[in-house]
């Protein structure tokens, strides 16, 4: 199915409908052809929790820090050495 923008501004519910379908949909525009291609559909059951348990945990950014700190307090001990 080709439609001009102004048949296109008329009747976009049509055209929306028949690219859902499957159609081959396209709105022209000076002569450039535009494709209307329906997104594929989300899943939204597994959209929270996906990035459980791969992330750090609390315990992880502890230790981390605890590695931070211990490196800074060390190079400020050699900086005060003689």
């Amino acid at each position: 199915m080709i439609a001009n923008v102004h048949e296109a501004k008329s009747q976009l519910s049509k055209l929306l409908d028949a690219a859902n379908r499957g159609e081959e949909v396209f709105i022209t525009r000076r002569g450039e052809r535009f494709m209307i291609v329906p997104a594929p559909a989300v899943d939204r059951s597994q959209f929270f929790g996906v990035l459980k348990g791969t992330l750090p945990s609390d315990e992880d950014w502890a230790a981390a820090d605890a590695e931070v700190l211990a490196d800074f307090e060390e190079s400020l001990s050699r900086d005060e050495e003689p």
